[in-house]
């Protein structure tokens, strides 16, 4: 029997007094790529014993959705093919709604809230399925599903139209329209604002290059095959040992006379950290280049400058490499963190320019890539609140690589929350016992 049943399904629909646009809104050259990565799925986790009934739950839920959708009103439409132009784009009509799954499990949500390993086949059921796979297809779906003391809230967003910060934006929205509070923040939808180089052209051929087959939009192989094999884990870094971390790398570069340009931010000494421990958790050559691949959000770096409440991708690329022999030395950390710091630098020097020539670099050393998701900065615990406390826990469920981590900020609003994707648990345990040891040391 599935460890978690699905009791119904129904829709939220956009009021009738959302402003709709009154064309399909076009995808940027930032949002093209993800057209074939397409899913974004989170999952907050909350429990405890003055839990709300569940059906009081469920019913501040759906009221509150449909409250949010009369700002968030695209988000209900449809990612559709427009093959006049080969544009992709989002259609909206007053017709629009959004799928609310409703559940329940008899999993113990307190072990799933704060295992440090996760239950892959109860949490990737925790979020609602939508085959994005064929255009046109829903944006956005939902799910709520009742445990004994507890609700998990689930999100499935289509990552063309929205990325990390616009999904926190629509959830901190939901969230405060369910505490029966105004959200402070106005959502923008328009992509007229993002101001790149070759325009619509450039996302044009995007599409052409990597989903010719539009309107078919199916996601590359490995994504499929690897990904029900991975072992996860999620590591708290509380700000002690962040700060900690953050001297340690200074007073290396002072005794090598390397010192950094600057003190290392928590992004910094985070992916510095996991970097070190990926190195020298696979049996990589000691001569083989090692990729860190990261995104950045640019909406305050572009000229001009993106409203912050822009609801889209606005995301460049970055990538460093280093030799795994210097990821494996005294100056790991130092030499990764300076390594970081510098590619941050680049970006910030050309935050439009999305580097599209790297993809073929990356496909080539996928089994040598660690990839960082999400931001430190991302408020999850704190803005997720819809009236019933903050989640005890959240958590990316779509990681689609041997080597990814996601990051967030920590439930006490100050550390940092570190979830980590292997395919191998040998790797994994090696992993931990390397990410502790660092720690502890330092």
């Amino acid at each position: 029997m599935s460890p978690v049943r699905v009791i119904h399904a129904s829709y939220v629909n956009v009021p009738a007094t959302a402003a709709l646009p009154l064309e399909p809104i076009k995808l940027t050259a930032m949002e093209a790529i993800w057209v074939t990565i397409p899913v974004l799925q989170h999952v907050l986790l909350y429990e405890g014993a003055d839990m709300p009934p569940f059906e009081d739950i469920l019913q501040a839920l759906r009221f509150s959705l449909a409250v949010t959708l009369g700002s968030f009103a695209p988000l209900a439409g449809k990612l559709v093919h427009l093959k006049d132009t080969w544009d992709v784009a989002i259609s909206c009509s007053a017709a629009d709604s959004v799928k609310f799954v409703v559940a329940e499990s008899d999993t113990d949500v307190r072990r799933l809230a704060r295992d440090e390993e996760h239950d892959l086949p109860v949490l990737e059921q925790l979020v609602p399925d939508v085959d994005m796979s064929e255009l046109p297809t829903a944006v956005l779906a939902v799910q709520a599903t009742r445990f004994n003391g507890g609700v998990a809230v689930g999100v499935t967003v289509h990552h063309a139209v929205a990325d990390g910060r616009s999904l926190w934006t629509f959830v901190q929205a939901w969230a405060t329209a369910c505490r029966g509070e105004t959200p402070a923040l106005t959502p923008s939808f328009d992509r007229s604002l993002v101001k790149l180089p070759g325009g619509q052209e450039e996302a044009r051929r995007i599409f052409q290059q990597w989903a010719p087959n539009l309107p078919l939009v199916a996601p590359p192989p490995s994504f499929l095959e690897d990904r029900p094999r991975f072992t996860r884990r999620t590591f708290a870094l509380d700000m002690p040992h962040i700060q900690r971390l953050k001297q340690h790398i200074v007073r290396l570069g002072e005794a090598h006379d390397a010192p950094l340009t600057h003190p290392p931010s928590t992004f910094v000494t985070v992916t510095a950290l996991a970097w070190t421990c990926f190195a020298r958790c696979k049996p990589f050559p000691l001569d083989d280049d090692l990729l860190l691949f990261f995104l950045a959000d640019v909406r305050g770096r572009l000229d001009p400058p993106v409203d912050r409440g822009y609801v889209g991708v606005c995301l460049t690329w970055c990538l460093v490499m280093l030799p795994a022999r210097e990821l494996r030395g005294p100056r790991a950390l130092l030499t990764a963190a300076a390594a970081v710091q510098d590619e941050i630098r680049r970006m910030n020097r050309d935050p439009a320019n999305q580097q599209s020539h790297l993809t073929p670099i990356m496909l080539a050393s996928w089994d040598r890539l660690m990839s960082v998701s999400g931001s430190s900065a991302f408020a999850a615990y704190d803005i997720a609140d819809f009236g019933w406390g903050k989640p005890r826990r959240t958590e990316p469920i779509r990681m689609n690589h041997d080597g990814q981590v996601a990051l967030m900020r920590g439930r006490d609003g100050l550390g940092v929350q570190v979830s980590v994707s292997l395919l191998q648990q040998a790797q994994m345990d090696d992993f931990r016992s390397l990410f502790l040891e660092l720690l502890q040391s330092n």
